[in-house]
């Protein structure tokens, strides 16, 4: 046993603080969608040539790591957890406006594909979206933070508005359905 592996959750349960959790447990659930977002974060990433772009994705990685923290902390409180801030989610408004300021997009759906990094940032809004789901579901159960909720709902916002930012930065005519 080494540190890519333990074995300890072979009989499907997952060890957080020398308790076992059973991995379908709501908290590992969450926690399991947190750290597949962040995952995907990082796919997006190696996507993107702009490094102011890469910074915010990055600065949004960090924070879904103080939530992880926090959501972990609901099974092994012995240890302080970060806190996720009313400025970080204050940050994130006041840049989603700026995007709506500049770009002045239309109201409605828009069909997702017309530049590769937008198309990116929508896939990470509809799993940012399912997160969220899974996070206000174990919130109904398990007391946490309601910046948490905030920050993951503001979240989705933030990646639709940067997605349609990048294709506005191109110059690309984003497509509208026609529900025909």
């Amino acid at each position: 046993m080494g540190l890519f592996f333990t074995g300890k959750g072979d009989k499907g349960s997952s060890h957080i603080g020398g308790k076992k959790y059973p991995k379908d447990s709501p908290i590992v659930e969450a926690l399991g969608d947190l750290d597949e977002l962040n995952s995907l974060l990082g796919v997006v990433k190696t996507q993107i040539r702009k490094p102011s772009l890469a910074k915010k994705l990055e600065d949004v990685q960090e924070n879904l790591f103080i939530i992880q923290a926090r959501i972990a902390w609901l099974m092994y409180p012995k240890f302080p957890s970060p806190q996720m801030t009313k400025d970080k989610i204050k940050a994130m408004e006041q840049e989603i406006e700026a995007i709506e300021k500049k770009i002045k997009p239309e109201r409605g759906f828009v069909i997702s594909g017309s530049d590769i990094v937008a198309s990116w940032l929508d896939m990470l809004r509809a799993v940012s979206r399912r997160v969220e789901r899974r996070v206000v579901k174990l919130h109904k159960t398990r007391f946490f933070p309601q910046e948490i909720i905030t920050y993951l709902n503001r979240l989705s916002s933030y990646l639709y508005a940067l997605a349609r930012a990048e294709a506005a930065a191109k110059k690309i005519k984003e497509s509208r359905p026609t529900y025909l």
